[in-house]
């Protein structure tokens, strides 16, 4: 069984995600890995990330042993490392560097220790339209950008990071518009997806109407 959940940073895909690979035994590939991979070794590296030959050139020489080894750098998952991410997954060269790598992922699964998995979940922006059109089940998650700011903004908090919300709210923003209007796949839903808006539901809702829908695509 492949599912994949796509929509906006902060919108719930992650945890949701989560829960789902736990509750039906399925790998989970977050797809956000390879482009904050991509991003973040070229600010090692202090490349501009305007610079698309040298984000492409990263993106072609990215493999997962390198994207696992990169996801332990604190600015992995930092808003700079978002940022990042954004910024280079918007580049039509990279994400066609990338896609065969994320695509292959649906033939043979894997979880986290190389057992087979008898599934997958997919976790990113263009995982229904792109990635993986012909999932059984797709799900498009999404909330204010208000509230995904704010969810944000706590994470940092908690993370003892610095962050100011009127900030994190400008980058939530910048990475919507970048998401939504890129040429080759940009950030929607599929034909066929199901829409969860989580601006005003807690993650137990999410995850049970999430579950609702699967068992009624099973059946």
């Amino acid at each position: 069984m492949i599912i994949t959940i796509d929509g906006p940073a902060a919108a719930g895909k992650g945890t949701l995600s989560a829960k789902l690979a736990e509750k039906y035994g399925l790998a989970y590939f977050d797809t956000g890995m390879v482009y904050r991979a991509v991003g973040l070794q070229m600010l090692k590296d202090n490349i501009d990330l305007a610079n698309v030959v040298e984000a492409e050139k990263r993106a072609e020489n990215l493999t997962f042993p390198k994207m696992m080894e990169l996801s332990h750098d604190k600015d992995f998952r930092s808003s700079a490392g978002g940022n990042a991410a954004s910024i280079v997954s918007s580049y039509t060269g990279v994400r066609s560097r990338l896609l065969k790598m994320q695509q292959d992922f649906a033939k043979n699964p894997v979880f986290a220790d190389g057992l087979p998995a008898n599934g997958a979940i997919y976790d990113g922006r263009d995982t229904g339209t792109v990635i993986c059109p012909h999932a059984d089940v797709k799900f498009f998650i999404t909330a204010s950008s208000e509230v995904r700011a704010k969810r944000r903004y706590d994470e940092f908090i908690a993370k003892g990071m610095t962050a100011d919300y009127a900030q994190v709210l400008a980058d939530v923003k910048a990475r919507d518009e970048r998401d939504a209007n890129r040429k080759d796949a940009p950030m929607k839903p599929a034909d066929d997806a199901f829409i969860l808006d989580t601006s005003e539901m807690g993650i137990k809702d999410v995850f049970d109407k999430a579950v609702e829908i699967i068992e009624s695509k099973i059946k």
